[in-house]
């Protein structure tokens, strides 16, 4: 049991997208899923998490190194989590790209008095949206997502 759970957590990668440009308000709660990710997989963007490592390192980039770098972890990863709470043009553009490439996609997001969650993503029978308050109610959940669309998973 712990050598199949090892072996997966070498096995998986994650693509984590949340709200840089649009609006970072939620970093804590990124940095604090992406914690819970790696238990399980390995996160190919951790840094989102990070709001030093946001503006420092993607500001030695030009958007379209920024881009052509995300497309090539995108096109890398197993798996797809996306924390939608706060819009993103660039968060919707990568689950677009991910839902192409035929990756599974988890939409993590928070209930907001006034806001919804865009009807493109809500009602697409190709993501995966969970809706939470807390994020210690995510811990199972993103970890079920993981185990039951982890590569080489079998039944």
């Amino acid at each position: 049991m712990v050598l199949n759970y090892l072996i997966l957590r070498m096995m998986t990668k994650i693509y984590f997208c949340g709200s840089v440009r649009g609006g970072r308000e939620l970093a804590s709660s990124y940095r604090k899923i992406i914690r819970i990710l790696e238990e399980s997989a390995e996160v190919l963007t951790e840094h989102l998490g990070d709001d030093e490592a946001v503006s420092g390192k993607d500001a030695l980039l030009s958007d379209r190194e920024i881009h052509e770098r995300d497309l090539e972890w995108l096109k890398e990863a197993d798996l797809v989590v996306a924390e939608v709470t706060v819009p993103s043009l660039g968060v919707g553009y990568e689950i677009g790209r991910a839902v192409e490439l035929g990756k599974p996609v988890l939409c993590l997001y928070r209930e907001r008095e006034g806001k919804r969650l865009s009807a493109m993503i809500a009602g697409s029978p190709h993501v995966e949206v969970i809706q939470y308050d807390e994020i210690d109610y995510l811990n199972k959940q993103l970890k079920e997502f993981i185990v039951r669309n982890a590569p080489g998973r079998t039944s």
